[in-house]
């Protein structure tokens, strides 16, 4: 058996933000509908370096696969590696054969940009100004994806701890840089930071601001404080990864959310079983990467891929 292996710029070349989009609104759908298998994510903490590895397996249709990645925020700045790091094995899930084994980094960022911006189809009530809190890769790909979806006529605003990345960010969007405390007064808000502090309270928000939660994805880490919670639509991609792991983490643990809170996961409202823009005002979508969005992704670069005769094969097993 030959399997089929893809480096990054592969995949990229290979998973396009449209096919991206498509394909993820695709397996919400089949989610919402209880149509795919995903066991929960196991977690392996490597304390020293305040990271950690996933290992994240899922069916869905005629693929199943595993990821294992790493998030390790100490990498950008102290070892000039990439926060995320992943491989991606995809396998027949009949004969068990690998089809191909390929850079998971790559589909982590597109496959969570596609999520955040189909969840603002789904649970936005206006799309015109974007706020980018966090202003790095996934940022970007996060941006990429809302053009697809809305077309490319947006105001960006930017905002970043580090003022040189947001400013990078602005330049190559065409967008302007302003401050954390202005960064929440747009229709739809993408945080994408590791904060384990909140960073945005309820009056940065405007009535009707509609919040993709992206940073929050291990125990203690939020980036919204508990006075936004009030009154909000709150949408999650998986109800346990999130409760364990998501925006949602902390005010669950403390007591200050119930879990009676969430209106249901994004698969459902796609799926048409739930109504997503019941009630006016704020909405959160709690995002913690789902393992079925990365097989369908995975499986579309590898077809793509096989179509286009790119890639090397390697007889692995």
């Amino acid at each position: 058996m030959e399997t089929l292996l893809l480096d990054r710029e592969q995949v990229l070349s290979c998973l396009s933000f449209e096919d991206a989009v498509s394909v993820i609104e695709e397996a919400f759908a089949a989610f919402g509908r209880g149509e795919a298998a995903m066991p929960a994510k196991v977690y392996l903490d490597i304390p020293e370096v305040g990271g950690d590895f996933r290992a994240m397996p899922a069916r869905c249709g005629k693929y199943a696969g595993i990821k294992w990645v790493a998030s390790h925020p100490e990498n950008p700045t102290v070892r000039g590696l990439p926060q995320i790091i992943a491989v991606f094995i995809l396998n027949d899930p009949l004969t068990a054969l690998p089809l191909a084994i390929m850079d998971g980094t790559a589909l982590t960022e597109r496959r969570t940009g596609a999520a955040a911006a189909i969840a603002s189809k789904y649970l936005a009530s206006a799309s015109k100004k974007m706020g980018f809190l966090g202003c790095g890769i996934q940022a970007q790909a996060i941006l990429n994806a809302h053009r697809v979806v809305f077309g490319e006529d947006l105001e960006i605003l930017a905002a970043d701890r580090d003022e040189a990345a947001a400013a990078r960010f602005a330049e190559r969007n065409g967008g302007r840089v302003v401050s954390i405390e202005e960064i929440g007064k747009v229709d739809i808000l993408n945080t994408t930071t590791p904060s384990r502090t909140p960073l945005i309270e309820a009056d940065q928000l405007l009535p009707h601001t509609h919040i993709n939660a992206i940073g929050a994805d291990a125990p203690g880490k939020r980036e919204l404080d508990a006075s936004v919670l009030d009154g909000l639509r709150i949408v999650v991609d998986d109800v346990h990864q999130a409760s364990h792991s998501g925006e949602i983490n902390v005010p669950l643990t403390e007591g200050i959310l119930e879990p009676s809170a969430i209106l249901g996961n994004l698969g459902q409202i796609v799926a048409g079983l739930v109504d997503g823009r019941r009630g006016e005002g704020r909405s959160l979508f709690d995002s913690t990467g789902l393992a079925i969005q990365d097989v369908v992704a995975a499986a579309k670069a590898y077809e793509n891929a096989k179509e286009r005769g790119i890639g090397q094969t390697s007889r692995i097993v």
